[in-house]
């Protein structure tokens, strides 16, 4: 009786061993199997690549922004001033320009009527215009009366001549013709020849490129 005793509690014993095994080892896969279970679907995109997509955005966007306007005023962009040479003083005026009638009305207003209109020229930025002292019986006393872009700047000489030819002009000279007088000639026959100068800007400013005839000289050649 003691040894089927003695037996039953052995074995009692030995399941209850094998049972808190059984459970250990049961606890031991329930967490392995947790584990395993995380589907791989479920993982979130890697640090590493959003960074590289914010970064490309961002480069692009770098790229493509407009740079700010130079200057502003009153709220609007004020475009880069630019700046360009200055022109010879003598063109300065051309929107000034004057025709062949305001030219004539700058001799009458000195005195003087124009002789040949036709020599004129408004295509040339130096304009040239021979006037006969209004009132001259005889056609005498002449003055060369000059222009630049239609804008009158003054005359030859400050005494007028007997006569006056204009000889040739371009774009910016003039050449003029003085008949010479020697002492004792009539103005209808100068025996002296003819002296010619020539007219030209320079700088904005007409210059007499020659010596321009005396008046009057009782010694010598003339222009009157």
């Amino acid at each position: 009786m003691k040894r089927e005793m003695i037996g039953g509690l052995a074995a009692l014993t030995v399941c209850a061993s094998t049972a808190v095994a059984l459970g250990g080892c049961g606890g031991s896969q329930t967490k392995t199997v947790s584990v395993a279970s995380v589907p791989e679907g479920a993982q979130s995109t890697p640090a590493s690549t959003t960074t590289a997509s914010t970064q490309t955005t961002t480069t692009t966007t770098s790229t493509t922004e407009a740079p700010p306007p130079a200057s502003t005023a009153g709220g609007r962009a004020t475009p880069p001033s630019t700046h360009t040479a200055p022109e010879p003083a003598f063109t300065e005026a051309e929107s000034h320009a004057g025709g062949l009638k305001e030219a004539e009305d700058a001799l009458q207003a000195r005195g003087y009527t124009a002789n040949e209109t036709s020599q004129y020229h408004p295509s040339q930025t130096l304009r040239v215009l021979v006037g006969t002292r209004t009132g001259s019986g005889d056609g005498y006393g002449q003055q060369a009366f000059f222009f630049v872009d239609g804008r009158y700047i003054g005359t030859d000489t400050k005494e007028p001549s007997a006569t006056i030819r204009v000889i040739s002009q371009g774009d910016t000279e003039v050449t003029l013709g003085y008949p010479l007088y020697r002492p004792g000639d009539p103005l209808s026959t100068p025996s002296g020849g003819q002296a010619t100068v020539r007219f030209a800007l320079n700088d904005g400013k007409l210059a007499a490129l020659g010596p321009i005839p005396p008046a009057n000289s009782p010694s010598g050649l003339s222009r009157y």
